[in-house]
C-alpha cells in the first residue's frame, strides 16, 4: 500500500479567527494574488458539513485554513500591514546615514 506523501505531517484545520501571523505569512507568500478554485480543498467534516480550505505547510504541520470572505480580508490586511511596516523601516535612517549637528 502506498503512503500519502504528507503522512508524516501533523494535520491542523484552522479557522481564520485563529490564524496567527506565521500562518498568515505562509498564506500571503503561497497565494500572493489570492487563491483560485483549484487551490481549494473540499471535504465533509464529522458533522457531515462541507468544509472548504486552502493548504499551507510548515516543516512539521499541514494547515488546512477554512475559506471564507473574512479569510480573504485577513490576508489582504496582513499583506498591507507588512508593506506599511517595510515602508516605515525604509523611512528610518540608518545611524551611519545620520549627520551629527
Amino acid at each position: 500500500m502506498k503512503k500519502p506523501r504528507n503522512a508524516h505531517l501533523k494535520r491542523v484545520i484552522v479557522d481564520y479567527k485563529k490564524l496567527n501571523n506565521d500562518i498568515l505569512d505562509l498564506l500571503v507568500t503561497k497565494y500572493p494574488d489570492g487563491y483560485n478554485d483549484e487551490d481549494i480543498i473540499t471535504f465533509r467534516n464529522a458533522k457531515n458539513e462541507i468544509v472548504e480550505c486552502v493548504e499551507v505547510k510548515t516543516e512539521d504541520t499541514l494547515y488546512l485554513v477554512k475559506v471564507s470572505k473574512r479569510l480573504v480580508t485577513a490576508m489582504e490586511d496582513h499583506d498591507e500591514d507588512d508593506e506599511s511596516n517595510n515602508q516605515k523601516e525604509q523611512d528610518i535612517p540608518d545611524e551611519s546615514e545620520m549627520e551629527e549637528e
